[in-house]
């Protein structure tokens, strides 16, 4: 799998902790920089063509046709997707055999001709970042787009031909009353879209939302009304067809994120651009340079995959997971997935110790209804469970 971090937005959105820039002026040596650990580090994946590539950011949807088509050219010459007479526009189903591009966008990026780039391009599916579709949510946050681009960008775009669109949703905030809600959660099955990505409004600390909720200018989130949103959006959606099968997402029959799920299923991904990161599917985490003038200055300067090696003082960060480690990764993926975690896998990939440890740590959690029947091997979380997934799965941790 091939994640490229394009760290680029218009405006700070008020909640965001992901590392992006408002400012455009290292943007050419960034995209150059990227182009060239594309090639740089093509040998850290398997030869053949990747199963998904995801365009995450910052906004990737800024990228216009000439940049998106030069880092296409790139990953066409280096062979990680086939060029365009092999690819179907618009189409990331499992079975055409074809991989799964993903790019993230912003209502207000999708104008005419945005879409027709886009539609143009292998990209065949689309995660649209609604939020909500309320004004008084969008101000909140400091979203660039407003409610009637919001519902207006995801009926282009299906009009534009994409099978595949996904919207994120925030719930539980501060300006966000259940009737909004409900009517949030409504207007998006209406839409049609085939997946849908619900978080709760997280205070992260160096946020600007941060920063007002600890001076006292704007009140904390509220757990309650977390609680109630979430029951809500499941109800609604489970209700309207989508399957629950991961905590925080939703999907049509078929219309799983298959880049999400290679992350939660502990496969080898390439993290490619400043702030990625990355996993070779065994031990080792590598993450890039979260500065996007040093990104662009280390990448002008080397000029070879053994360059690119020697580079990690000052471009790339590393960590080897032990066993310990790969194990509570394990845990907690497996638990926030509708496939949960099965006992035979576990002894198979961490021995008959770590297995019966996380049978006896479930054994309270069990008790209280937090699991549904686990009599075949299979710890899945029940509704009550999912609510407390991370509570749940640090029970299991092997320390």
């Amino acid at each position: 799998m091939l994640y490229l971090h394009i760290p680029f937005c218009k405006q700070a959105c008020s909640y965001c902790n992901f590392h992006f820039s408002t400012s455009m002026k290292t943007r050419k040596a960034v995209l150059n920089g990227i182009c060239r650990e594309l090639e740089l580090r093509r040998a850290e994946l398997p030869q053949g063509r990747v199963p998904s590539v995801y365009f995450g950011g910052g906004t990737p949807s800024l990228l216009t046709a000439t940049e998106l088509g030069r880092i296409f050219d790139v990953l066409y010459a280096q062979q990680y997707i086939a060029p365009p007479e092999q690819t179907a526009p618009n189409l990331a189903q499992p079975e055409t055999g074809l991989p799964e591009i993903t790019l993230e966008a912003n209502p207000d990026d999708l104008d005419e001709a945005t879409i027709q780039t886009l539609t143009a391009s292998p990209v065949n599916r689309l995660s649209i970042g609604i939020q909500s579709f309320f004004e008084e949510d969008l101000r909140f946050m400091n979203r660039a787009h407003n409610a009637t681009e919001a519902r207006a960008a995801v009926e282009k775009v299906t009009r534009a031909g994409f099978a595949d669109v996904s919207i994120d949703l925030i719930y539980g905030g501060q300006t966000t009353t259940d009737e909004m809600w409900a009517e949030n959660l409504r207007i998006a099955t209406d839409l049609g879209v085939t997946h849908i990505s619900a978080y709760a409004l997280t205070v992260e600390p160096k946020t600007a939302l941060g920063v007002n909720v600890a001076k006292g200018k704007v009140p904390d989130t509220d757990d309650a009304k977390f609680n109630r949103h979430f029951n809500m959006l499941v109800d609604h959606l489970t209700t309207h067809g989508y399957q629950h099968y991961e905590v925080s997402n939703f999907c049509l029959p078929k219309h799983e994120s298959r880049h999400n799920s290679g992350y939660w299923s502990g496969q080898a991904y390439l993290g490619i651009g400043p702030g990625a990161h990355g996993f070779d599917g065994v031990r080792t985490r590598k993450w890039n340079v979260a500065n996007n003038a040093n990104y662009a200055k280390a990448l002008a300067e080397i000029t070879s995959p053994e360059d690119y090696a020697a580079a990690n003082s000052f471009l790339y960060e590393t960590e080897t997971l032990t066993d310990a480690d790969r194990y509570n990764e394990y845990i907690m993926t497996g638990l926030r997935r509708d496939v949960g975690v099965s006992v035979s896998e576990l002894k198979r990939l961490f021995g008959e110790e770590k297995a019966r440890y996380f049978m006896k740590s479930q054994q309270g959690n069990i008790s209280a209804g937090l699991f549904h029947d686990v009599s075949e091997g299979i710890y899945r979380l029940s509704r009550a469970g999912i609510m407390r997934a991370d509570g749940v799965g640090g029970d299991g941790f092997w320390v």
